[in-house]
């Protein structure tokens, strides 16, 4: 009985394997995009914001007449410096990608929460355009107070650097004569 139920079982999960690899071979084109933004300080009132958008095609077939649309950009806020928010492409082939950037310089200070940017494209199968959505960024806070990052101070290590290695050379030394040689411990055992 419990055989029976194991064959029964492992044919069930076969045939939803092979019914969801069929499905998965006759789909269209499948996009996804991420998009990401860095933000520059360049003087403390002047902040640059680099966007870019990576736009992959997973199907397995190719996607016409592709747009991207990142129209979410608000004009009192940001103003473009360089490229633009939107771009189209004549096809996207299987198993490959494109990418878009451009960037922004903030003119005041706010916390910005971005929407995801828009992929249009056409599959020669559906008369309808099919749309994708990217990832949406994390919330940005433009222009804001931020500490002074503390690095790696040069000075006291200029200052401290050489007595710290002599002190380490010493004892290093110090250890070496005091510890027993395994010479000597080996003849001492017999």
């Amino acid at each position: 009985m419990a055989d029976c139920a194991r064959k029964f079982l492992l044919a069930t999960v076969l045939a939803l394997l092979c019914f969801s690899w069929t499905i998965a071979a006759s789909d269209g084109p499948f996009i996804v995009a991420h998009k990401k933004a860095a933000l520059t300080r360049l003087k403390s009132d002047i902040e640059r914001i680099s966007i870019s958008i990576d736009i992959y095609n997973e199907g397995s077939a190719t996607a016409y007449d592709v747009s991207l649309y990142d129209d979410n950009w608000s004009q009192d806020v940001f103003e473009i410096v360089a490229g633009n928010t939107s771009m189209s492409w004549e096809r996207l082939d299987a198993g490959a990608s494109l990418s878009h950037s451009f960037e922004l310089e903030a003119k005041k200070k706010t916390v910005f929460y971005g929407a995801p940017a828009v992929i249009t494209f056409r599959i020669p199968t559906k008369a309808a355009l099919q749309e994708a959505f990217s990832t949406p960024i994390l919330p940005l806070d433009i222009l804001a107070d931020r500490p002074p990052e503390k690095k790696f101070d040069w000075k006291l290590m200029a200052k401290y650097g050489s007595l710290i290695s002599v002190i380490s050379i010493v004892v290093l030394f110090v250890y070496l004569l005091a510890s027993p040689s395994k010479s000597n411990a080996a003849k001492k055992k017999r």
